[in-house]
């Protein structure tokens, strides 16, 4: 998503039970923008992993915890020397309750606090903040709104976005001097951008007008091939929408994460977190967007299976508009005829479906970009892909 002529570090505190969409949302947007970040976990090394969980709300009071994959971590934590770094990611979960009773883990935070390096939380690990003494003198602060008297208790001053009913209403987060915190998951568009911002990025785009971009989706989504460049794109500034076929706006579709176990031939389905559709499908007009994204997961079955679904990238090709896929997401567009004497990253399952399509299927790691076609492989080639479908956009970060 643009190069970098100042290399900027981060590190990513991780812990079993982190909450997966806050951890891999900045994860994966700041690599694709050429920032180094590095995983550790108290008591692990490069290489070890921590589980990581999907929280949402499934009809219930509270929202549920649903065990999803894993993160390899790629430093050990005894290793850290806070000064080499730009900043300090905390994503939300469990793990920060254990992390915020480590001597370790509080002073590595404060240490981040007194060098005013930017700390960047989550949902409910401002624990962290709290645990650190980096709240005191009446720091604004947001949360999980759970946290709003122990923030007040800590010294903190609460923050809450005026006007919302409810939390998937929110998109804003609050800055205080070297303090970045957000109520969750829902907000990570806005919050990213902050981010970026905050480390010295500037975001910039070659049109006038603002980027548009189209998701389409069903049911069976993948999770982070839709969330990630979904909150990538909202922090480039990008009009961003996800439609479906069958469904209305403000409807949710399930999605799934893929975790490769061991000893496995296929990775095992995990249901992940909900996805909200952003607009009604009769309302598209294929003139308002630059690009469509189709993400991978299960739902291009469905939507090779809807002739509006297969219409309306017909429309996309006829206007040459931008076309991006992730995993599975080819075959709505092979049935499309979008593929046809073009190449495109494939993983060993879509090869064959690539190739009766007319194209040229390159079994890689990364981004292939053809023309106005970007796909990845995989979700875990999304930095990659980030990379590619912004610069097909036009849109960058600079440091």
């Amino acid at each position: 998503m643009g190069s970098s002529s100042v290399q900027k570090s981060a590190l990513l505190l991780c812990g079993d039970y982190m909450e997966a969409y806050e951890t891999l949302v900045p994860l994966y947007i700041l690599q694709s923008f050429g920032v180094s970040v590095h995983c550790v976990s108290p008591n692990r090394n490069s290489g070890d992993r921590c589980v990581m969980a999907a929280h949402d709300f499934t009809g219930l009071e509270l929202y549920t915890e649903l065990v999803v994959d894993q993160l390899t971590l790629t430093a050990s934590f005894d290793d850290v020397t806070p000064d080499n770094y730009d900043a300090i990611i905390i994503p939300g979960g469990r793990f920060t309750e254990i992390l915020s009773a480590d001597e370790r883990c509080v002073d590595l935070v404060a240490r981040f606090a007194e060098l005013k390096k930017l700390i960047f939380t989550s949902c409910h690990s401002q624990v962290m903040l709290m645990a650190a003494g980096a709240l005191a003198g009446g720091v604004k602060c947001t949360a999980f709104e759970s946290m709003k008297t122990l923030i007040e208790f800590s010294g903190g001053e609460w923050w809450q976005q005026p006007g919302i009913q409810s939390m998937f209403e929110i998109t804003d987060c609050v800055k205080d001097g070297n303090v970045v915190s957000t109520v969750g998951w829902p907000t990570l568009g806005h919050g990213v951008r902050v981010l970026l911002e905050s480390l010295g990025g500037q975001v910039s785009s070659l049109k006038e007008n603002q980027v548009s971009v189209l998701f389409l989706i069903g049911d069976y989504v993948e999770d982070y091939g839709i969330n990630v460049p979904f909150r990538a794109l909202q922090a480039l500034g990008c009009k961003v929408d996800a439609v479906t076929p069958n469904k209305k706006k403000g409807e949710m579709c399930a999605t799934l994460v893929y975790d490769l176990e061991e000893a496995r031939q296929l990775p095992a389905e995990k249901r992940g977190h909900n996805f909200l559709v952003t607009a009604c499908w009769d309302d598209v007009c294929v003139d308002d967007y630059d690009c469509v994204v189709v993400p991978g997961g299960r739902s291009p079955e469905l939507l090779v299976m809807n002739p509006k679904a297969v219409a309306l990238v017909k429309k996309f090709d006829e206007k040459d508009k931008v076309f991006a896929a992730i995993g599975q997401g080819k075959l709505l567009l092979a049935a499309t005829g979008v593929l046809k004497g073009k190449r495109c990253a494939s993983g060993k399952g879509m090869k064959v479906m690539v190739k009766v399509a007319g194209g040229e299927a390159v079994v890689s790691k990364g981004c292939v970009t053809d023309g106005k076609l970007v796909t990845a492989a995989s979700a875990s080639d999304l930095p990659a892909f980030l990379s590619g479908l912004s610069s097909a956009l036009g849109v960058s970060v600079m440091f």
